[in-house]
C-alpha cells in the first residue's frame, strides 16, 4: 500500500512539474495579449482626446459631458469611456511591472499579482503549451514538481499517522 502512495506522489509531482513548466510560456502569451488590449485602448482614448481637443475641452471634461448627457445612449458612452481610461491605466501599470521583471519567472509573479481577467481568460482559451527549453522553464517545472510531490507527501503522512493513532476495534461474538 505504501508503494502505491509513493508512486501516486511521484506521478502527482511529475504532473505538477509539467503544469508549472508552462507558466513562463503562459506569462509570455498573456503579455502579448495584454499589449494588444492596451494598444487598442490607447487608440480609443487618443480618439477621445482628439475629439475633445477639437471641441475645445479636455478629455476629462468631455467624459463628464458625455456621462451627464440626458440621452441615455450618450451617457452610457461616457461611462464606457471612463471605464476604458481606468482599464488602460491598470493595463499600462501591469505592462510596466512585466517589463521590469528580471526573468521569465519574475514575469509569472508580476502577472499573478494583478491579472486582467479578460486578458487572462483569452490567453488561457488560446494557450499553446510549449516544451520548456530554458533554465526558467526547468526551474518552474522543478518548483511545480516539488510543490505537488511535497504536498502529497504531507497529506499522505498525515493520513498514515491518523490511521496509526486510531485504536483497532475487536469484534466479539455474541
Amino acid at each position: 500500500m505504501f508503494r502505491v502512495f509513493r508512486t501516486l506522489g511521484l506521478a502527482l509531482g511529475l504532473l505538477g512539474g509539467v503544469v508549472a513548466a508552462q507558466a513562463p510560456e503562459f506569462a509570455q502569451q498573456y503579455t502579448q495579449r495584454l499589449g494588444g488590449a492596451a494598444d487598442e485602448l490607447r487608440r480609443q482614448v487618443a480618439i477621445l482626446e482628439s475629439d475633445a481637443q477639437a471641441s475645445g475641452t479636455t478629455r476629462d471634461d468631455a467624459v463628464d459631458r458625455l456621462r451627464t448627457n440626458p440621452d441615455q445612449l450618450v451617457a452610457r458612452r461616457g461611462d464606457a469611456a471612463r471605464a476604458d481610461i481606468a482599464r488602460l491605466a491598470r493595463l499600462s501599470a501591469q505592462q510596466q511591472a512585466l517589463a521590469s521583471a528580471t526573468s521569465p519567472l519574475g514575469r509569472v509573479v508580476a502577472m499573478l499579482r494583478d491579472p486582467d481577467l479578460p486578458v487572462a481568460q483569452a490567453a488561457y482559451r488560446d494557450f499553446s503549451p510549449a516544451i520548456p527549453t530554458n533554465a526558467d522553464g526547468l526551474a518552474a517545472g522543478l518548483i511545480g514538481f516539488f510543490a505537488a510531490w511535497g504536498g502529497w507527501r504531507v497529506v499522505s503522512d498525515l493520513g498514515q499517522r491518523a490511521a496509526r493513532r486510531r485504536p483497532r476495534r475487536t469484534v466479539t461474538a455474541a
